[in-house]
Order: C-alpha cells, then sequence, then structure tokens
C-alpha cells in the first residue's frame, strides 16, 4: 500500500513573513496528520523561514529546484548540499516551468536527479505533455520518453526515494484539469515503464497527478488506483484549500 504524498508547490509567491503566516496556518490544519505525506515547498529565499514554522510538525520541506554539481561557478543556481543544510528532504525536478522557461531537458532533468539522490534527498520528477502533443496523440511517448531519461540513472536500492509528478501542460495554471479517467490511463502507463526500469520497487513508488487541482476535484482524481496524490500549485497558497485537497487524498 503506497502512502498518498501531497505537495504544495509555491512557486515564486511569497516573502519569507507571508511564507511563514502560511506555513503556520496549514500547520494548524494538518501537522499532526501521519496518513498522508505532506510537503511544503516554498522559494528558496522562505525554506529556513518555513523549516522553523514546521519544525516539530509532521510537514515536511521541499525545493524547487536542483543544481546536479555540489557547488562551482552557477550563478543563480542551489546545489543539493545547500537544500539539505536548509532542512529539505524533498526537491523538485524537472517541472514543466523549468523546462519551458529555463532550457532544461531531460537530460539535465537526469543529472539533477542524481545530484540530489547522490545528497540524500527525495525527489519529485515532474513529466507531461503539451496541449500539442495530447492534440497529436503523443502522450503516452512524450511521457514515456521523459520517464526513461529523465530516471534514467536511479539506482536499485533508491526507487523509494523518487516521487513522479505527472502535469498535463496543458492543465498547470489554466483551470482545465484532466479528467479522472485521462489521469488513470497516463498514471498507468508510467507505472508500466517504472516496472521496466526498476522492476518490483515500482509498485512502491509514487505517482502525483499536479495540474489544476483543487478541493472540488481532488478525491475523484485522487481515488484512482494508481494516482498516489497530487504536486499542487495554485490551490496550495491558501491553507484551507490546501488542507482540503490533501485531506482528500485520504
Amino acid at each position: 500500500m503506497r502512502k498518498p504524498i501531497v505537495a504544495g508547490n509555491w512557486k515564486m509567491h511569497k516573502t519569507s513573513r507571508e511564507a511563514a503566516e502560511l506555513a503556520a496556518e496549514i500547520k494548524r490544519e494538518l501537522g499532526d496528520m501521519d496518513q498522508v505525506e505532506c510537503v511544503l515547498c516554498p522559494p528558496f529565499t522562505s525554506l529556513r523561514a518555513v523549516r522553523e514554522v514546521i519544525a516539530g510538525s509532521r510537514l515536511q520541506l521541499g525545493a524547487q529546484n536542483c543544481h546536479w554539481e555540489k557547488q562551482g561557478a552557477f550563478t543563480g543556481e542551489v546545489s543539493a548540499p545547500m537544500l539539505l543544510e536548509e532542512g529539505c528532504s524533498y526537491v523538485i525536478i524537472g517541472h514543466s516551468e523549468r523546462r519551458q522557461y529555463f532550457g532544461e531537458t531531460d537530460e539535465t532533468v537526469a543529472r539533477r536527479v542524481r545530484g540530489a539522490l547522490d545528497a540524500g534527498l527525495k525527489t519529485i520528477v515532474c513529466v507531461g505533455e503539451t496541449l500539442a502533443e495530447r492534440e497529436a496523440g503523443t502522450t503516452c511517448s512524450v511521457v514515456e520518453r521523459q520517464v526513461r531519461i529523465g530516471l534514467s540513472q536511479v539506482r536499485a536500492g533508491e526507487w523509494d526515494r523518487v516521487v513522479v509528478a505527472y502535469e498535463p501542460v496543458w492543465a498547470i495554471g489554466t483551470g482545465r484539469n484532466a479528467t479522472a479517467e485521462q489521469a488513470q490511463e497516463v498514471h498507468a502507463w508510467i507505472r508500466k515503464i517504472l516496472r521496466e526500469l526498476g522492476g518490483d520497487a515500482a509498485e512502491r513508488v509514487r505517482i502525483q497527478y499536479g495540474g489544476s487541482v483543487k478541493p472540488d476535484n481532488a478525491h475523484e482524481l485522487f481515488s484512482q488506483p494508481d494516482v498516489d496524490g497530487g504536486l499542487i500549485g495554485g490551490a496550495s497558497l491558501k491553507a484551507d484549500s490546501f488542507a482540503a485537497i490533501v485531506r482528500a487524498a485520504l
């Protein structure tokens, strides 16, 4: 039985003060919950503030990106060891916005995954197709390529530290979401690929859905057999809506 995992991706929202306030509200709502793994992913500048607020609770801290090198001349980047020192246990890698706006590729995703795992972080690895790719009927081939290359450097014994997030690009921040049936179809396809890559360990890998998840559609999405929670964007910026989504994963 896979434990559901719901992560809030706050993207480029919330100053440190605002992030601490939001984290405190979420802690009041969910701090003792242990049936669902709950991860908060604020901007880098707010990691320490959120860490201090959620200390002693079951909430976990995650970052939104990391570089594959431990250190070096990479202006604007942050390394996995740096994130560990700030109290992170998770890091999101390969989000579609990173691919779209900052030139990340399947190959650099694989390198970032390797760097994060080497440092001891758990990874949330994002995959998903664009609207044009869905309309062209290439969803499965696109997602398969992203999974196979992005996870190509994961070694035996490391699969328990990998979460895959299926986020159809056309559903992120648009108000449109995949139906529960569409989500399950792609999640089942991802599970099949994971079995080929990781054998029996694939059954333990959690696959999140992301893309306009809201309190009113979360339960239907999360009730699908291969949907193990969600990576939540806009709805994670309000404590009550995020808490409602987390509870929908029970």
